[in-house]
């Protein structure tokens, strides 16, 4: 018998061609990346819904980076946790270096902890324009309150934006409402155009001052004292405590100058000492009476609305002047147009004029 006819039998089978993949390993590759993806969020999602800092913390970062990418995440993400916020109260604290905002704010955040809230603290830290780099240490002077349970803080660089507010704080705010934290402390830099930005997406301005800081006799800055709902004299211990009573006269006579508030409320001024826990506890009565008064008159509600709707322009703003200064003929045009300038062949108005048409 041959060898062939010894191995065959009714069992063997003759090779044929190989069955082809049906899928690359390109796009299996990419299905794979791509559920990764869906998981990820979908993770990232209940994480923040179930409070965990670590998940929230990861999502402000998310929201925060500049990458294209991850700026299409963060949209989803702020949509996914939009019908999930808490009822919350949003305080805008504010005043010059060295007033004791961060001792402030953990006094107070505690206050707010002691009576079974849960409380978010979104800091803005001033960013070098020399290096971009920022110290980023609000964590640090608040040591008490970073340690507590239902204590959230999250330092931001402010970055290029305006006035020294993060663009991001308002998306944030979204993130902490969604995990449980029903008070929001927004800590804003030094005094000027930040204030605005910091007005426009909380309840209650606060305005901390220092006694002797001359701008009592001069009714303070305008503006800042216009958008104020209270204005708190801290440091008011030791030696100071008479000039910060004298300093809370002063500036009660300048709000007088000023028309009463579209809502009704007429602004507070009081002292406090951060240092001593002292007036602590009349400040958050004055702000549950501002949020008991505001809601009665549907004041609260209407001023919420106005800041959805600024915002939403704020948004396509920021987002048509990023897209222009991403376009490749804007950036050629821009440096032509800067070389005129530094051959005077041109004036600023003319070379920007020059710029803005290639948008029509």
């Amino acid at each position: 018998m041959s060898a062939k006819k010894k191995t065959d039998s009714a069992l063997s089978e003759t090779p044929g061609i190989e069955r082809p993949e049906s899928l690359s390993q390109a796009a299996a590759q990419s299905i794979k990346k791509h559920r990764l993806k869906k998981q990820s969020q979908q993770a990232l999602l209940q994480g923040i819904l179930a409070g965990q800092t670590a998940a929230l913390s990861k999502g402000i970062t998310l929201i925060e980076s500049k990458a294209k990418k991850h700026q299409q995440q963060a949209q989803e993400l702020i949509t996914a946790c939009l019908p999930h916020t808490v009822d919350s109260i949003r305080i805008g604290i504010t005043g010059v270096p060295g007033v004791g905002k961060s001792t402030f704010i953990e006094q107070f955040g505690q206050l707010y902890l002691s009576k079974g809230h849960k409380v978010a603290v979104l800091a803005v830290d001033p960013s070098s324009s020399i290096s971009h780099g920022s110290i980023l240490g609000d964590k640090t002077r608040m040591e008490s309150l970073v340690k507590a349970e239902n204590a959230f803080i999250r330092p931001s660089a402010s970055g290029d934006s305006l006035g020294g507010v993060a663009r991001k704080t308002r998306e944030a705010i979204v993130l902490c409402e969604a995990a449980g934290y029903d008070v929001i402390l927004i800590e804003t830099v030094g005094v000027g155009q930040s204030e605005t930005a910091v007005h426009s997406m909380t309840d209650f301005f606060l305005l901390l001052k220092l006694a002797g800081a001359g701008d009592e006799l001069q009714g303070i800055k305008r503006g800042i004292i216009e958008m104020a709902d209270a204005i708190v004299i801290n440091k008011a211990d030791g030696a100071n405590e008479k000039a910060a009573r004298l300093a809370k006269t002063e500036f009660n006579r300048a709000l007088h100058l000023y028309p009463q508030k579209a809502n009704g409320w007429s602004p507070k001024t009081m002292t406090c000492s951060a240092l001593e826990n002292k007036g602590i506890d009349e400040i958050y009565d004055l702000i549950d009476a501002y949020k008991k008064q505001t809601m009665e008159s549907a004041a609260f509600g209407q001023k919420r609305k106005e800041q959805e709707h600024y915002w939403f322009k704020e948004t396509i703003s920021n987002t048509v002047l990023d897209n222009f200064y991403n376009k490749p003929e804007v950036l050629q045009a821009i440096a032509t147009q800067e070389a005129l300038l530094d051959q005077k062949k041109t004036t600023p108005f003319e070379a920007a004029f020059a710029v803005l048409r290639l948008t029509v």
